[in-house]
């Protein structure tokens, strides 16, 4: 079944590169995603001559904007519910679902040294403004309140809060110095396995709800052959490479994802 699956999909990509072929599939990607999605689509058109249209933001607005009629063909949610309800409303391909990536949580100040490596900057409150990305649109921004309920300093902070539509505003709140530090995802500022400025704390993942970044067909795409092309693309290694080099934990594979 492995070479099988393997055979397919060397096959599609194959018959793909010839240039009457090549197409374009419009993704949907939360905002934490964008940066290895970028760097995903250039060896995906490499390999299959399609391109991507890539359109980044909060998973809960993405959601409403394919609910209202958008062209997306593909989501990459920042969670597993948001797709599996895209399903429910008719608006996604059934048994198309899949984890592509386990985000991660970091508490991160672009200044060298200001995070230690216990968060123990937050209960000090020795700082003016925390961001935090909309946690009723976006994952990250609820996985960040979680933090800091289970904490105890949700009112102490709450009055410092300065929320992001989506987890690239958070970051470039706290990238440009609006906001000291801020609760944004780890392949934000780590690449590669080493921290790209700044100073930061990896929140231990039992504190909050697991990240499990799910993929799914939309209805718009199901008979774009590029778009199906697109998320097997995401199950094999080249993709999977990427991924784990952004700081993502990666699902366990399968005989048919290998």
């Amino acid at each position: 079944m492995k070479l099988f699956k393997q055979t397919l999909l060397a096959a599609a990509i194959a018959f793909s590169t010839a240039g009457a072929w090549a197409d374009e599939v419009q993704v949907a990607v939360a905002s934490n995603f964008t940066k290895p999605l970028e760097a995903i689509a250039e060896k995906f058109k490499a390999a299959s001559g399609h391109e991507l249209k890539i359109s980044a933001g909060a998973t809960g607005k993405l959601y409403a904007q394919i609910a209202n009629g958008a062209p997306f063909e593909v989501f990459l949610s920042a969670d597993s519910k948001t797709p599996t309800k895209l399903i429910e409303d008719k608006l996604a391909t059934a048994d198309s679902q899949f984890t592509y990536a386990f985000g991660k949580l970091v508490l991160w100040s672009s200044t060298d040294g200001y995070v230690d490596a216990n968060g123990e900057v937050l209960s000090k409150g020795d700082f003016k403004h925390l961001a935090i990305a909309n946690p009723k649109t976006a994952p990250y921004g609820a996985a960040g309140m979680a933090v800091m309920e289970k904490l105890g300093l949700t009112a102490a902070i709450t009055p410092k809060l300065v929320t992001g539509e989506n987890i690239t505003q958070t970051f470039d709140f706290v990238s440009t110095g609006n906001a000291e530090l801020g609760f944004v995802a780890l392949s934000q500022v780590q690449q590669d396995g080493k921290l790209k400025s700044g100073s930061a704390w990896v929140v231990p993942a039992e504190m909050y709800q697991p990240l499990a970044q799910d993929a799914v067909l939309l209805t718009k795409g199901k008979d774009n052959a590029a778009a199906q092309t697109l998320l097997d693309y995401l199950q094999g290694a080249e993709a999977r490479a990427i991924i784990s080099s952004y700081g993502y934990d990666l699902p366990e594979t399968t005989p048919e994802t290998q």
